[in-house]
């Protein structure tokens, strides 16, 4: 072990993001007993394994820093030295961990160490100026830790997504999932090929002088790599959703001091055509949603509307009021309803016997189709795609309140209505359970 001024430690500029906890706690640790566990660095004082640790010390104000010292044979070395130790720690990503696969395959072959396809242990057995045989795509997973399988689609994930994309799913709950990542890399695939194969032919135009024909390659394959972009975000967008609306379907949090609101004696109202009830920031009104009065309540600036079909559809405003307009329809509705309104059409799904149809006066690209069940899931789901917190969320048809308690979850504000008091009912009902709060009524008579 030896002991150097921490001024002198170099640190590479794609070393992994510092975790903040991490380094608070280890404050505390090395103020309390000492660094117990030396950081790594190369023979150049090149920083291999412990930035926590060093930032940790350099926080405190120390001046010296002890170490281990290892000797490399260059930078691509020292870079290895520098990926086995990160991949040997349990606090990696999914898409960490990806990185880290490809960029150490590509040291690998760039050193002569990687096998190539087709090659094996066996290939140039003959050949002893080979010491070791590269290793293969199996070698590399095993060691690991992973099938080859999961390795392949690893370095996948790494090569395919856009680095802008990439980050923005850094420290997002997509960051960790390795099935996710794998949506999001397979999206914009044709987009993701035009472009390679517009760069190799760019690269031989280059190469034979032709340069009017690289330009136009290159141009072709700018235009494709924003395209992927574009796609991936989308995926981004719509795996990022799915995520929040399956956790807010399971989620059963309260407010703090519901359970003791929930022991007062908050009574059922009657609700009489015409009213109007305050939910703290939601409004309903019992009475026909397509009405004047209740057009003129709903805000100008609606991010989502969510609508159930209904027998005498005439809320085709909804389009006019919200940006994005969700329709959820049972089978055998479907048909009817197309035929009757008249809102600009984007896109549809099609999940279990629910039909989705998106409308906006906006371009909207279509999502992947979620991996979501039942109208719950579905309205978390819409909701988590197009709006933020405090967003404003249309419900013309009350149905069994989903919309109204999605957006108690997720902190949207809901203007809903229907024309059945049994509803409007129920609605408060379901939401004076789950807050423990009373529903104040607008306009009492």
């Amino acid at each position: 072990m030896s002991i150097i001024a921490i001024e002198r430690v170099s640190v590479h500029s794609n070393r992994r993001p510092l975790n903040d906890q991490k380094v608070a706690e280890l404050m505390q640790s090395i103020k309390a007993n000492g660094l117990l566990n030396p950081i790594t660095i190369d023979q150049n004082l090149n920083l291999i394994a412990g930035l926590h640790r060093l930032t940790a010390c350099q926080l405190l104000g120390l001046d010296e820093i002890e170490c281990r010292i290892v000797t490399c044979e260059d930078s691509d070395h020292a870079r290895l030295a520098e990926i086995d130790e990160n991949l040997i720690r349990n606090e990696l990503e999914a898409l960490e961990r990806a990185e880290l696969w490809l960029e150490r395959d590509k040291i690998l072959e760039r050193i002569g160490q990687r096998a190539q396809s087709g090659e094996n242990q066996y290939t140039k057995k003959g050949d002893e100026s080979i010491s070791p045989p590269g290793k293969t795509t199996l070698q590399l997973a095993t060691e690991a830790g992973y099938n080859k399988r999961t390795y392949q689609l690893g370095k996948q994930i790494a090569k395919n997504i856009d680095p802008e994309v990439k980050e923005v799913i850094k420290k997002t709950p997509v960051a960790k999932s390795h099935s996710n990542l794998l949506k999001i890399a397979r999206a914009g695939s044709k987009e993701r090929e035009t472009a390679e194969q517009a760069e190799q032919k760019a690269a031989e135009a280059r190469r034979l002088l032709k340069h009017s024909e690289q330009e136009k390659l290159a141009k072709l394959a700018a235009e494709a790599r924003a395209k992927q972009k574009e796609q991936q975000m989308i995926a981004l967008q719509s795996t990022t959703a799915e995520i929040e609306a399956k956790q807010s379907v399971k989620t059963r949090k309260i407010k703090p001091n519901v359970e003791e609101k929930r022991s007062k004696n908050i009574t059922l109202p009657l609700v009489n055509a015409g009213d109007e009830w305050l939910l703290e920031r939601h409004l309903l009104y019992c009475g026909d949603t397509a009405s004047d009065r209740f057009v003129n309540f709903l805000p100008s600036n609606a991010a989502l509307a969510i609508a159930t079909v209904s027998s005498a559809w005439n809320h085709d405003y909804l389009v006019n009021e919200a940006h994005v307009v969700a329709v959820i329809a049972c089978e055998g509705q479907i048909h009817k309803f197309c035929t009757t309104q008249r809102m600009p059409f984007r896109f549809e799904w099609v999940l279990d016997n629910l039909y989705i149809a998106v409308y906006s006066h906006q371009s909207l690209l279509k999502p992947q189709k979620p991996a979501i069940e039942g109208i719950e899931g579905i309205v978390s789901y819409l909701m988590s795609l197009y709006t933020k917190p405090d967003s404003f969320v249309l419900a013309p048809f009350l149905g069994h309140a989903e919309v109204l308690i999605a957006c108690e979850r997720m902190g949207r504000i809901c203007f809903a209505g229907d024309s059945n008091p049994e509803n409007i009912e129920r609605a408060i009902d379901r939401w004076q359970k789950w807050t423990g709060e009373e529903a104040k009524k607008e306009n009492p008579r």
